[in-house]
């Protein structure tokens, strides 16, 4: 499939698509179906064991879940503790899944995903000597043993807005949501705001479907499960002359994946964990990817917890202590011109030095 993007020589570059899910495990496993000694040679092992629950997008969603799991994977490689998963295929198991690993001599418990809240905030003041950890959501008020994991990813998606309408041939580019909650309609509003600061710049006029950040209203497809609808919405795009699309839909993305691949001329780009790498077999779809380092902040608060530093600090992911970001360019680098890769950079400097701020009602505000 050829790839015509403003930027690019019309041979410049290959096409793109995404991989279906793999089949995750049903039940708990120590390690995703790698080895039990996955640790490296010579790290030694230790009493302690780092747990996650993941939400109902499984743990193979080759985006936000994998890359929490990856976080617990490398802290049993690097630091010599063992991991588990409990993996959730609705939001009732949520709560039970919590239940289960209180049970299991957890160091530490991972609660993956904003609608994960409820089932955590019940668990850990029952559970004090607990340790919890939550991604994407905050209590309202702290709790001891609880350190919540945010991100402003507003401020990379920002970045690949600005990417998406320089690169589009259509004039045209798209964003769609799982479900409207905060870690979902932060990357919207930064990828709307990216669009609006090339069209300012440049004296253009790129359009953006699926999201008007004035009114916090756009498409999403209710679950982030379902491919299928992914595919709907992705094709209803590429039908209103969409060419670059943003999925911040978890799995469903896939399915906008394969919309794409059998569009011509259409590409994504990928959330929270490079879909270049992540997705390997379908790689040559993803631009870019908009990073959310879940990995880091999973392996860092098991090596506090391990290390008898806890603390209930919010962490909060930005650009300037990389916990937010954009992957590689990988089969786009020689497509996309050095003008428009420099842009972008002095885009991230100036968001870093607080020239310029990425503002969401999404954003973490600790």
């Amino acid at each position: 499939m050829k790839i015509t993007l403003r930027s690019a020589a019309l041979f410049g570059a290959a096409a793109l698509v995404v991989a279906a899910c793999g089949t995750a495990p049903d039940d708990e496993t120590d390690s995703a179906g790698a080895p039990d000694d996955t640790a490296d040679a010579g790290t030694e092992q230790v009493d302690f064991q780092a747990c996650m629950v993941s939400d109902a997008g499984g743990i193979d969603d080759r985006s936000f879940n994998a890359s929490a799991w990856k976080g617990l994977q490398d802290a049993e490689s690097e630091l010599g503790v063992s991991a588990k998963f409990v993996e959730s295929q609705a939001e009732t198991d949520y709560a039970p899944n919590i239940n289960s690993l209180l049970q299991e001599d957890c160091g530490l418990i991972v609660t993956v995903g904003f609608l994960m809240g409820d089932a955590t905030y019940e668990a850990a003041p029952e559970n004090p000597d607990q340790l919890f950890a939550i991604v994407d959501n905050e209590p309202e008020e702290a709790i001891d043993n609880v350190k919540p994991l945010l991100f402003d990813t507003a401020q990379a998606a920002y970045l690949a807005g600005y990417l998406a309408a320089g690169l589009t041939e259509t004039g045209t580019v798209a964003t769609f949501g799982g479900i409207p909650i905060p870690p979902v309609t932060v990357f919207m509003d930064g990828f709307v705001d990216g669009v609006a600061k090339y069209n300012e710049v440049k004296g253009d006029d790129v359009e953006v479907l699926g999201w008007d950040k004035d009114a916090q209203d756009g498409s999403f497809t209710g679950d982030f499960e379902d491919q299928n609808k992914g595919k709907q919405v992705t094709a209803n795009f590429i039908q209103q002359g969409a060419d670059i699309i943003l999925p911040v839909a978890g799995p469903v993305g896939l399915g906008a994946a394969a919309a794409a691949q059998e569009a011509d001329g259409v590409n994504l780009i990928w959330v929270d964990s490079d879909g270049f790498e992540t997705a390997p077999d379908f790689a040559e779809l993803f631009i870019t990817s908009v990073l959310k380092r879940i990995d880091s902040s999973t392996f860092a608060a098991t090596e506090e917890a391990l290390s008898g530093e806890f603390s209930n600090e919010t962490y909060v992911g930005t650009l300037e202590n990389e916990g937010v970001g954009l992957a590689p360019y990988h089969d786009f680098e020689d497509v996309i011109s050095d003008e428009l890769k420099a842009e972008v950079d002095a885009l991230r400097e100036a968001i870093i030095s607080g020239e310029i701020v990425v503002e969401s009602d999404s954003s973490p505000k600790a």
